[in-house]
């Protein structure tokens, strides 16, 4: 398999090192109608102290690459690096301390807690499982915990069928605060919310990463969510990161065909606004059978023939994008 992120890594120096370092990761899964090519050969940094979005239709692989970078599954082949660590050699037991590190918003902000435990005791089960402080401090802890998301103290001795969406989502971010991580992959963690909520959600997002440097992958598939909230995005389809770079960069100028039809897709405020349309003709191929060469071919209106033969290698088209089109390449 070629090393398509050498143009990648070209841009990557010791003292810009990105907390995680992927290459050529892939996760396949092996079922009785042939193999799923959930993740295929994605390189991609994710810089210290940021925001990376990562956006894509239903079904792209991004929860999937999102859980592999945390080593909730295990990848088929590739590398993790975070912070210096190389997370795919380690072992079960190594994990357990790394995943004092990194940690997971989820998507449900009611199928991810338990409604049998009261909110001190979902937000302090990492404490408990890693063996932080005794019962005292693991309850201050929480109340702090709260208290930071915008709850309050006194609510921990409640469950979560007496929060709203918007407040069961807070205990899901108490929850995965709580053991001081750097990173944590927000999977979808405002889909489920009204728009008026999600805002105050995302604003929560960035005071945390400011006040606590942490370091997020946002996985959506609004891209005007993603455009808000991240420093930097990665486009996915059928498994595979078809272009990256700064936000702003991207959302103003997108250059890959599929990416263009992503924002053009994004809804207007204002109906009197005249807009063109990049309006994508079938639905996304199955990752059992994902076409040869560029997956994005067979729907692509700028496909040609060369597009078949191979899945381009990162093309530089500014200061830390890439966008991954044999058009750019002829052009």
């Amino acid at each position: 398999m070629p090393d398509t992120s050498a143009a990648i890594r070209e841009e990557t120096t010791s003292a810009d090192a990105p907390l995680l370092a992927i290459r050529n990761l892939s996760k396949h899964y092996h079922t009785p109608g042939g193999t799923v090519h959930a993740v295929e050969d994605v390189s991609l940094d994710i810089p210290r102290g940021s925001i990376t979005g990562l956006v894509g239709e239903s079904g792209s692989g991004k929860t999937t690459l999102g859980r592999t970078l945390l080593r909730l599954v295990s990848p088929t082949a590739g590398t993790i690096r975070f912070g210096g660590a190389e997370l795919t050699t380690l072992s079960d037991r190594e994990m357990v301390a790394m995943r004092k590190r990194m940690q997971i918003i989820f998507q449900d902000p009611v199928s991810s807690l338990n409604p049998r435990l009261k909110v001190e005791h979902i937000v302090a089960e990492g404490l408990r499982a890693h063996a932080v402080g005794n019962r005292g401090e693991r309850r201050d802890r929480v109340a702090a915990l709260l208290e930071e998301v915008g709850l309050s103290a006194d609510q921990m001795k409640r469950y979560p069928h007496e929060f709203s969406g918007g407040q069961r989502q807070r205990i899901g971010i108490a929850r995965a605060l709580a053991l001081e991580p750097e990173f944590i992959v927000a999977d979808e963690s405002v889909s489920a919310l009204d728009v008026s909520i999600q805002a105050q959600i995302l604003n929560l997002l960035l005071d945390l990463r400011d006040r606590r440097n942490l370091t997020m992958l946002f996985i959506a598939h609004d891209l005007s969510v993603v455009d808000y909230l991240c420093d930097r995005i990665a486009v996915m389809y059928l498994g595979r990161i078809v272009e990256t770079g700064p936000a702003r960069d991207l959302a103003r100028a997108p250059a890959h065909p599929y990416t263009r039809a992503l924002l053009s897709a994004v809804p207007q405020p204002d109906p009197t606004l005249a807009r063109s349309r990049d309006v994508l003709e079938g639905s996304i191929p199955s990752p059992l059978d994902p076409p040869s060469g560029c997956v994005f071919r067979t729907r692509c209106p700028r496909a040609l023939p060369a597009c078949a033969e191979r899945f381009p290698a990162p093309f530089a088209i500014g200061p830390g994008r890439h966008a991954h089109c044999i058009n750019l390449e002829v052009s």
